[in-house]
């Protein structure tokens, strides 16, 4: 058993993003694109916590 890696609970594990990975787009041309696996985590995060968008007001 492996316990060198640390996955935080509201991130993509490796499975989850081996699966995710092949769905999204290459950069082909145009700007440089951010890191897939840290956005997915943000949408991850936001989903699994139901954080509200920010207070306004």
């Amino acid at each position: 058993m492996d316990h060198g890696v640390v996955i935080r609970r509201h991130e993509l594990s490796d499975a989850e993003w081996e699966f995710v990975r092949p769905l999204l787009p290459e950069a082909l041309r145009g700007r440089k694109r951010l890191d897939d696996r840290g956005v997915l985590n943000g949408i991850v995060w936001k989903f699994r916590t139901g954080t509200g968008a920010g207070a306004r007001g």
